[in-house]
């Protein structure tokens, strides 16, 4: 900018012109809604993101020149993609992508506030250790600089785009741009597609030392995955996203459009109000009852902001203290308690359950209310925290948000929500379902209507998933099987040299985390596959049973299909690709207590050889004993046998 204005000063007309033209598109992106810092936020998502006044990319977010007119019908393919990790516990979700040729895979936090992709560069020295190793772009045969142009920001030498990134609390990220082939994984419809990404040289703060690799931008720009998607028009203008609920995690993501269920709540997003996916938020009822509100206090500054990025929810003064006052009057025969964290004034209940299930009970619903009259119910625990201290205690997960007047929704208000992104018919969707769950029916049907997956052949039962009639997920076996065997497909992220000298410990801390022994896991095989790990292990009975019981099996199965199994970071993110049951073999009487017998009999031969030898010793001591004879004594008379 600073040279276009010195050839604006010297009067050259095409520079002037170029001058024009880089007003109409600016090179700096829109700064991020600041939320106030709180406990449990990972404060490099949750703090926004601001541009640097230099050297940023340069983003068209009112473009939509090259946005397709199709729907969610088209013919189009998607990209169904997993979520992995937790909002609360992590701070983030992340979701896999592969970029190169042979493809390199990297874990990415999933950003609808973020307009820019970007990983770790092998040439960095500034970055820090994360989940998977810094893209290599001369291992690529694809991949290719972003030349210096009129479009971007470019280095000193004038030679490469360059980008850069910063966080409120002073995390960074720079690097300079490349181009380069992007996967979405062999469960996606869509072929990879070449897109420009960034390389990073530089990271600080957070950004340093978090796990996840880098981050997936899907906000509005010309760097956004999405947008660059539409832009070759192999997706339709559209994306979902899905996460998980509270204490089960993970998730699902489509790039693409799907078909909206019947009773999906719509809002109208205007993509001209904010650079942010904004919704027309009106009221909010707190069991049933309308907050005395003027709508008006929602539409503050940057209006109702949908941030996938943020952890919280954060509400205008006057409408989180409406909330506030109400929740604490449904609550008032509840016991409040201090919070977690001593250096925030969390508002936190103790009650005597601590079943998600059950919180519906004690706490009320609450509604959110758009402009056309369209309602988004919240269940408590999408208002709620888990207390990190107090068993079955909770907290309330929406704050004020300082004296900024905008209105920010974050992971937690959607979870358990499919969130549909309709970019090209400017609205968002809500549709309430079991979002762990989900990808098994996206995976397996392309639908989002629940299917009982097909049963394996043979004598093994083979990954028979079905869905409750309420939403959960279901691991069905035949009706007389005694299970004597689970085996256990599972990839992990981490490099295979890396994980080969910790895999014992993954068994222990998979057997800890499944409540069995650890004599009972057996490592059947350990492969690599790329950047990733491919585990198989055996759950067999314990010591003092010769089968497994069919409760115990569907808890071991649906602890790490629901990623509810916890492992250290060091063996980063896990996906339970198959699993399979083996009968126990039927064995007779003598097959099944053969050596218990062998063993008695041996041990009965033992001590009667002994108690015969003691015996024996014994008799011969005796008649030595009795063939001695005194002197003088009579002794019978023995008759001359003749020569």
């Amino acid at each position: 900018m600073a040279r276009a204005l010195v050839n604006l000063a010297v009067g050259t007309v095409v520079f002037f012109l170029l001058f024009l033209l880089s007003q109409s598109n600016p090179s700096t992106s829109p700064p991020r809604l600041l939320p106030p810092p709180h406990h449990g936020a990972r404060p490099a998502m949750v703090l926004p993101l601001f541009p640097s006044s230099k050297n940023s990319s340069r983003t068209f977010l009112h473009s939509h020149r090259h946005l397709l007119r199709s729907d969610s019908h088209s013919s189009h393919p998607n990209a169904r993609m997993r979520l992995y990790d937790d909002l609360l516990l992590n701070g983030y979700y992340t979701t896999r992508l592969w970029i190169g040729t042979p493809p390199q895979q990297f874990a990415l936090i999933v950003d609808t506030g973020s307009t820019v992709t970007y990983v770790p560069c092998a040439t960095c020295e500034q970055c820090g250790r994360h989940q998977d190793p810094k893209f290599q772009p001369d291992l690529s045969s694809t991949y290719q600089p972003v030349k210096c142009n009129l479009d971007c920001n470019c280095d000193s030498d004038r030679v490469q785009c360059i980008y850069e990134r910063q966080y409120a609390e002073m995390s960074s990220s720079s690097g300079v741009l490349g181009e380069d082939i992007i996967s979405f994984g062999n469960q996606s419809e869509l072929v990879p597609q070449r897109a420009v990404f960034g390389c990073e040289n530089e990271e600080t703060g957070d950004l340093y030392s978090q796990h996840a690799d880098g981050i997936m931008g899907l906000g509005r720009g010309d760097l956004s995955v999405v947008d660059q998607l539409v832009e070759k028009g192999v997706i339709s203008d559209s994306f979902s996203l899905c996460y998980g609920g509270m204490d089960i995690g993970g998730g699902a993501m489509v790039l693409g459009g799907i078909s909206a269920p019947s009773d999906m709540v719509f809002s109208y997003a205007d993509p001209v109000r904010s650079p942010y996916y904004s919704i027309g938020l009106k009221e909010i009822h707190v069991a049933g009852k309308q907050l005395s509100l003027n709508p008006s206090v929602f539409d503050g500054k940057y209006g109702t902001v949908l941030d996938s990025g943020t952890t919280y929810a954060y509400l205008p003064e006057p409408a989180f203290l409406a909330f506030k006052e109400a929740i604490l009057k449904e609550l008032n025969g509840l016991k409040q308690i201090r919070g977690p964290d001593p250096n925030y004034n969390d508002i936190c209940f103790s009650t005597a359950s601590s079943d998600v299930s059950e919180l519906s009970k004690t706490f009320p619903t609450v509604e959110m209310v758009f402009g056309d009259q369209q309602k988004l119910l919240l269940s408590p625990e999408n208002y709620l925290f888990r207390h990190s201290k107090v068993h079955g205690a909770y907290c309330l997960g929406i704050f004020q948000n300082e004296k900024d007047p905008t209105t920010l929704l974050g992971g937690i208000i959607v979870r358990n929500t499919l969130v549909t992104y309709d970019r090209e018919h400017s609205k968002i969707g809500f549709w309430k379902t079991n979002c762990s769950e989900l990808w098994e029916r996206l995976h397996i049907t392309g639908a989002l209507s629940p299917t009982p997956s097909s049963s394996g052949k043979g004598n093994s039962t083979e990954s028979p998933t079905t869905t409750a009639s309420d939403g959960s997920p279901h691991y069905d076996f035949p009706g007389k099987i005694q299970i004597g065997k689970i085996i256990l497909d599972m990839s992990l992220s981490t490099n295979h040299s890396y994980l080969k000298p910790q895999i014992n410990k993954l068994t222990e801390f998979i057997a800890k985390e499944l409540d069995v022994n650890a004599s009972q896991v057996h490592l059947l095989n350990f492969t690599s596959e790329g950047n990733s790990s491919l585990v198989r292990l055996a759950i067999v009975p314990s010591d003092s049973s010769t089968y497994i019981y069919k409760e115990t099996a569907r808890n071991i199965i649906s602890r790490l299909a629901e990623h509810r199994v916890k492992l250290p970071d060091t063996f980063g993110n896990y996906q339970l690709v198959q699993w399979k049951v083996e009968p126990s073999t039927k064995q007779t009487w003598w097959g099944r207590n053969y050596m218990v017998v062998v063993v008695a009999l041996i041990i009965i031969v033992v001590i009667g050889l002994s108690v015969y030898g003691v015996w024996g010793m014994w008799r011969r001591k005796q008649q030595t004993v009795n063939s001695y004879k005194p002197v003088g004594a009579a002794a019978p008379e023995q008759e001359l046998q003749p020569l």
